[in-house]
């Protein structure tokens, strides 16, 4: 059971944050000019006259702003470092106490989550950026690049492959403006606010929101898949629909070194296309004949891919004798691969 002081406390904290419409609309409007009568602040919003009072004597009370008992009342702005100064540790020693009490739910790695908390997409898609360990690929906007660059560049420097696809085009910043190179290995841009936001790490983890749903518009919703076959299936649809219908704004500056891993076999062979060989590969996936896990490492003797790019396959000299390898739902190949670990001899 939680304890009187944890939902004292909680509760303190609310009535701190818990502000109305009009209460909100008045405090933003009285701390943009300092100095406001009641009037003034009727005037200024949409708070009818008679609520005016009111709302701002509720302000006061939290301590929000000072109030003149003049003719006119006058509200005055409070500095927020004073309004808010002891709410920052109270809030950190509350976050501790909440710690205490909770209990991590069991997830389902099989399922598809539907959500449609604003706040709830942007975790997912900051956990998918954060826990990539070779490869990310994201539809994001601009506002978004600027909420998750610190965690993008960090995922730069951990040597995670990143294609970022930057929608909607207007209003992303041209590339003599912002350092893309710093956060994502490939860039493109494309119009549209109906082009969606997604992310996918290491072909596994997945998040597909609307751009309405990142907009707070809980009409709209996200997708979250914990399952490397319906993370396919998101990127399948980046790859297909939107990647090939961007602009490039910032082209392949993949220098990483050997060795590299893959989710994305697109990817894989045009690396190894680009580059000098010869490679060595280590493919985990599924014999496309049986459906069994399989296994397969060699010498890469051939790599292939059509002009879209869209599709590639790989020949590999093994032991055992020479294996095709396709991507997700490979069915010419003789394994279809779910992660491909390549080195340079």
């Amino acid at each position: 059971m939680v304890s009187d002081d944890l939902a004292g406390a909680l509760d303190r904290v609310n009535q701190r944050f818990d502000l109305n419409e009009y209460e909100t609309d008045a405090y933003l409007v009285v701390l943009e000019h300092g100095r406001l009568t009641a009037s003034e602040i009727a005037d200024r919003t949409d708070i009818p006259q008679p609520r005016v009072y009111d709302t701002v004597r509720s302000l006061g009370e939290r301590g929000l702003v000072e109030l003149r008992e003049s003719r006119p009342i006058e509200v005055l702005a409070v500095d927020p470092q004073t309004a808010f100064g002891g709410v920052h540790d109270s809030l950190d020693a509350l976050i501790d106490d909440l710690r205490t009490h909770y209990t991590a739910p069991a997830r389902d790695a099989e399922a598809a989550s539907l959500i449609k908390s604003r706040s709830t997409i942007l975790r997912h898609i900051e956990s998918v950026i954060e826990e990539a360990e070779y490869e990310l690929i994201l539809s994001l906007t601009p506002d978004l690049v600027g909420r998750f660059e610190d965690r993008l560049a960090a995922r730069q420097r951990a040597n995670v492959a990143t294609e970022l696809l930057v929608t909607p085009t207007a209003d992303a910043p041209a590339a003599e403006e912002y350092d893309y190179a710093s956060i994502a290995t490939t860039v493109r841009a494309r119009e549209g606010v109906t082009t969606p936001v997604i992310a996918v790490g290491d072909g596994e983890h997945a998040v597909y929101a609307t751009q309405d749903a990142i907009a707070w518009n809980r009409e709209r919703y996200g997708v979250v898949f914990d399952r490397s076959e319906l993370g396919f299936l998101v990127s399948g649809f980046f790859n297909t629909l939107l990647w090939t219908t961007a602009e490039p704004v910032l082209d392949d500056g993949d220098d990483r070194t050997f060795p590299r891993r893959y989710a994305s076999i697109r990817r894989c062979v045009a690396d190894l296309d680009d580059g000098e060989g010869p490679f060595t590969v280590s493919v985990e996936g599924r014999d496309t004949a049986t459906g069994e896990p399989r296994t397969v490492s060699g010498t890469v003797r051939e790599v292939a891919r059509d002009e879209t790019g869209l599709t590639a396959t790989l020949t590999i000299d093994t032991d055992d004798g020479t294996v095709t390898v396709g991507g997700r739902v490979a069915a010419f190949e003789d394994v279809e691969a779910h992660e491909l670990r390549v080195e340079q001899d």
